[in-house]
């Protein structure tokens, strides 16, 4: 139906599913880059997200159906998510010039240890611990819903137990780098404290509304996050209060073993909201989002005319010479 986004990686389309008497469910589709589906590391990749998030069921987690390929063109068909990402929501704020309030930050970062830790803990059917790490913690993978859910997504480069690491020899830096682990800076191994702070650095932005690290070349980056003083948040954030400074100076540690769990993370981000009285709930949420997209939630909720099929021109390129809507037919169903 349209282009939603297009990453490094690979390009989102909202998109239906089709089936029969008019069956129609609402997906998106994401399609891997033509050139990354001829580099078997990166197509590995592809394929592992699929796998790994397919059994990832948790109401904070954005819900993957099913894996498909045409052609050679590999896919993944999964949740369509209403609402904007956390990089929408700063960018939002700092175009008002209005900071996030703290409760609603705590919230959205309480929601995503929720995530990290059912993923962290994750087993597999015979109930091996999989082990999974996620690497790519970062605003543009975080999704709220209108009505005020969180949802992690893009496990593209999660690492588990069961699948294969491009980067394992140290030559590929994965993820986005202003949202690194030092670990992870350094090419070490990481394990799940490195999601933990990689969440630290989003919960700093949504309070400070600026990145907690600005370096562009990767070797000041590398200094920047791994050997350089972290910036004090409170000089940073105006009226910080000193109990929330705490828990994330505690996701931010630079030695692994000092941070918190993700689910410790998550309980002390709700102990402070209940103890700090604020108002923090998927209700919340969505009131704020009404107020701070006003034509854009309202075009959401109450509906608005389905987009031109002529946006089927880029997915069809894509994935290839015959028409995208006799392709999905025929995949699932008419």
């Amino acid at each position: 139906m349209r282009k939603v986004a297009a990453g490094g990686m690979a390009t989102v389309y909202e998109a239906e599913q089709l089936g029969p008497a008019g069956f129609a469910k609402r997906i998106a589709l994401k399609v891997i880059h033509p050139h990354f589906a001829e580099r078997p590391e990166f197509l590995r990749l592809f394929i592992d997200e699929a796998r790994l998030s397919a059994n990832l069921l948790h109401g904070n987690i954005i819900q993957v159906y099913q894996l498909g390929e045409v052609g050679g063109d590999y896919f993944i068909a999964m949740e369509y998510i209403q609402g904007p990402t956390l990089r929408a929501l700063i960018d939002r704020h700092r175009e008002l010039g209005e900071p996030i309030p703290p409760s609603l930050a705590a919230y959205i970062a309480s929601r995503v240890s929720r995530a990290l830790d059912f993923a962290h803990n994750a087993v597999d059917a015979d109930g091996r611990r999989l082990d999974v790490v996620h690497r790519d913690v970062s605003p543009g993978n975080v999704m709220v819903t209108w009505d005020g859910h969180i949802k992690l997504g893009d496990f593209g480069i999660a690492k588990a137990a069961t699948s294969v690491d491009p980067a394992g020899d140290g030559r590929i830096l994965l993820g986005k780098k202003h949202y690194l682990s030092p670990e992870q800076a350094l090419g070490r191994t990481v394990r799940h404290p490195s999601d933990v702070f990689s969440l630290g650095i989003v919960l700093f932005e949504l309070l400070a509304l600026q990145p907690l690290f600005h370096e562009e070349s990767t070797e000041r980056m590398v200094q920047e996050v791994a050997v350089e003083p972290l910036p004090s948040p409170s000089l940073l954030i105006p009226g910080l209060d000193p109990d929330l400074e705490q828990i994330l100076l505690m996701m931010l540690a630079r030695n692994p073993e000092l941070r918190s769990t993700a689910a410790a993370t998550g309980q002390a981000l709700d102990d402070w909201i209940t103890a700090s009285r604020l108002p923090a709930s998927p209700d919340g949420l969505q009131r704020h989002l009404a107020r701070i997209f006003p034509s854009t939630y309202r075009a959401r909720t109450v509906g608005v005319e389905a987009p031109s099929l002529t946006t089927f021109s880029n997915l069809d390129r894509a994935m290839g010479r015959r028409s995208v809507a006799q392709r999905l037919l025929g995949l699932f169903g008419r």
